[in-house]
């Protein structure tokens, strides 16, 4: 089913997620849902639990349904992800369904290692580099109630009005 996205500033989008301990009927409603509002949206490439208003570390990720081709892992299912490690630096123009009006530059690691449990809740680690790390940062940082505008340089100079 289709869910309907929270936007900012609604205060869901601010709080942080409880932890899963196990994978539920109601766990796996939700993933599933997660996917079809992730592929209704037709742009989106991510979506976490948080933007749906539950408040639950559960992230939908495909970097693979990014403008540009890169190298990825696909479709992740991540329940309770955690970056591990985390090497470079890069600035990136990032858009997120909960903030539709507006995109912004804002800095994140090149490369990070991600720790989570798969749909069957078994523990997985992967490397993620490029558009996938970028995408996973910016959807775990959802888990912690953390917005893409929150981590803007300058609301001034960095943030913009999208295109309609």
């Amino acid at each position: 089913m289709v869910l309907t996205v929270l936007t900012y500033p609604d205060p869901l989008l601010k709080r942080e997620s409880e932890e899963i301990q196990s994978v539920t009927l109601e766990v796996t409603a939700l993933i599933t849902d997660l996917k079809d509002t992730m592929m209704d949206s037709g742009h989106s490439t991510g979506i976490a639990a948080p933007q749906v208003g539950e408040a639950v570390r559960l992230v939908v990720a495909d970097a693979s349904r990014g403008r540009k081709p890169c190298e990825n892992h696909g479709l992740l299912v991540m329940i309770n992800p955690e970056i591990i490690s985390h090497e470079g630096s890069s600035l990136s123009r990032e858009g997120c369904m909960s903030v539709p009006e507006f995109t912004g530059n804002v800095n994140r690691a090149e490369k990070i290692v991600v720790q989570y449990y798969d749909e069957e809740f078994n523990m997985k680690v992967i490397e993620a580099q490029g558009f996938e790390a970028i995408l996973l940062q910016h959807e775990i940082d959802h888990l912690d109630g953390v917005l893409f505008i929150d981590r803007v340089i300058s609301r001034r100079t960095d943030l913009f009005r999208r295109k309609r």
